[in-house]
């Protein structure tokens, strides 16, 4: 069973979670994966990671398919994997609108062509190929990795309703998803099927002080699953009409009538939150559901997250 952890950790400098990814693998985790939204970029923590411990899978989740140039991808991808060599998963995704032209300036093309064409072009540069044509959303003209990977990464995607899920099955090697339940990882599946790998962020709030758990849960699915992406993720997984109260008061700016009407039962659904022992056993649903890899977001409530992350590892002390 596989077992990850998110980095960085909020709050907590990059230099400085060394004494924790050393002893990781000790405590019974098997990956590391990074995100990329508005903190750290995906590969540098990982890059660090890959000196400081060599038995962790490194992945990222995700790095946006818009925000950097498929040469550019594919030359920090490649210099990863020849850091970590066997054990370094690249993640990449659509991202979102906000992220790729509200914050970056580029213009967001069609979510499923750009990032099945990025996927198809690293395809092509790991294996040390010239890459020279014209993609649905792209041209490359005469691009060669300077020196391709000894052992290409695995490549999954992030995918969140069936059209990207199965192209995740046909031409990646997995599919990694974000906000949904135990329960909604049968329905993830069945799209994805049995042979590739599933991955999870599942974001865990480890307190036993319900209240402020789900404070933490309403601001946060408040401000993530009013993106159009979420909302339609969400719509497909069943959960539409009881989210609508909650996107109809984003949508007319009234973020905290927004918060208050996120439903309580959602939140439940979709933050893993109360002990750590509590915690790591719904997480355990979530695997018993079909899911490979649970990537684990601690949600910060004022506790040390270093000792949190140990709290919720799967090999407990005693």
């Amino acid at each position: 069973m596989r077992w990850g952890l998110t980095v960085p950790l909020t709050g907590v400098p990059i230099r400085d979670h060394k004494p924790l990814i050393t002893e990781l693998a000790s405590l019974g985790y098997t990956d590391l994966w990074s995100a990329e939204v508005a903190g750290a970029d995906a590969f540098t923590p990982l890059v660090l990671a890959s000196e400081w411990e060599q038995q962790l899978r490194l992945g990222t989740a995700v790095v946006p398919v818009h925000t950097r140039g498929p040469a550019a991808l594919a030359m920090s991808a490649a210099a990863l994997a020849d850091l970590a060599p066997g054990r370094f998963v690249l993640g990449i995704g659509a991202s979102s609108e906000t992220i790729v032209t509200g914050w970056n300036g580029i213009a967001y093309d069609p979510p499923f062509a750009r990032t099945r064409d990025v996927l198809r072009f690293l395809r092509q540069a790991f294996a040390g190929e010239k890459v020279d044509g014209e993609f649905d959303s792209f041209t490359i003209k005469r691009f060669r990795l300077e020196k391709a990977p000894d052992v290409p990464p695995a490549i999954m995607l992030a995918a969140l309703r069936p059209q990207m899920l199965r192209l995740a099955a046909r031409e990646a090697d997995g599919a990694i998803t974000n906000w949904l339940s135990a329960g909604d990882i049968r329905q993830v599946r069945a799209e994805l099927g049995d042979d590739k790998e599933l991955a999870a962020r599942i974001f865990v709030c480890v307190t036993e002080d319900a209240e402020m758990a789900r404070n933490i849960g309403r601001f946060l699915i408040a401000t993530y699953l009013t993106v159009p992406g979420y909302a339609a993720f969400h719509d497909w997984l069943g959960r539409g009409e009881a989210m609508k109260p909650m996107r109809d008061a984003w949508a007319a700016g009234d973020r905290n009538a927004a918060m208050a009407a996120v439903p309580i039962d959602v939140i439940d659904d979709l933050v893993v939150h109360g002990s750590a022992a509590d915690c790591r056993a719904q997480i355990n649903e979530y695997v018993a559901n079909g899911l490979d890899t649970p990537i684990l977001a601690t949600l910060p409530t004022g506790a040390d997250l270093m000792e949190t992350a140990r709290s919720l590892a799967p090999v407990q002390a005693g």
